[in-house]
């Protein structure tokens, strides 16, 4: 009896290999995107007075893959330790919306590519890079998501467009600013970016 359990047992890990948690890194970058893609196909959101409301639509998609504080501490490295708390709080927020305000518009502009989801490939015990290709009329660009596991949760905290990482590239600008600038005047220049001001 004891031998026909583990047996059973053996087979259920095999059938439903990752039942308890979110699914596999794939799985998840895979349910995201096709979410992201239903708002961009909608054709009640086609006239570009629905700009705005596409974005609302999104930005719930956007909460749900990306770990957003994971986003923010590797892109800060070393100087996240520089912020307190509440500097660190509000910093997760504006970067957010600074990054919104630099890709709204090249996601907005989706014309209906192809995208091939490639592989998955294990970083860690809790992290993993999955690999797609969005086929345009000219050529193939591929994108990769990093992600960690969190409470049973696949996120993204990094995306990799064409080998330039999203983390690394602004995480060279930040560290430039906080070379010569204190945490508080970083919050300052992101303010005014998210203000649509000159930093």
């Amino acid at each position: 009896m004891k031998r026909q359990l583990i047996v059973i047992s053996i087979i259920l890990l095999f059938l439903f290999p990752f039942a308890g948690h979110a699914g596999a890194p794939l799985d998840t970058v895979q349910a995201n995107v096709n979410k992201v893609l239903d708002v961009l196909r909608d054709p009640a959101l086609t006239a570009e007075s629905a700009k705005e409301a596409k974005k609302a639509r999104l930005r719930p998609i956007y909460d749900a893959m990306f770990d957003q504080v994971e986003l923010s501490r590797r892109t800060l490295a070393m100087n996240w330790n520089k912020l307190n708390i509440a500097q660190r709080q509000e910093f997760v927020q504006l970067f957010r919306q600074v990054l919104e305000k630099a890709y709204a518009d090249e996601i907005l502009a989706y014309t209906n590519e192809k995208i091939v989801y490639e592989d998955e490939k294990k970083l860690s015990e809790n992290q993993s890079e999955v690999s797609t290709r969005v086929l345009t009329a000219s050529k193939g660009i591929p994108i990769a998501y990093r992600m960690i596991l969190k409470d049973g949760v696949w996120k993204v905290y990094d995306v990799v467009v064409e080998n330039v990482s999203l983390v690394q590239n602004y995480r060279t600008q930040f560290n430039d600013i906080l070379v010569k600038d204190t945490p508080e005047q970083l919050l300052e220049i992101l303010r005014k970016k998210v203000k649509g001001q000159e930093a």
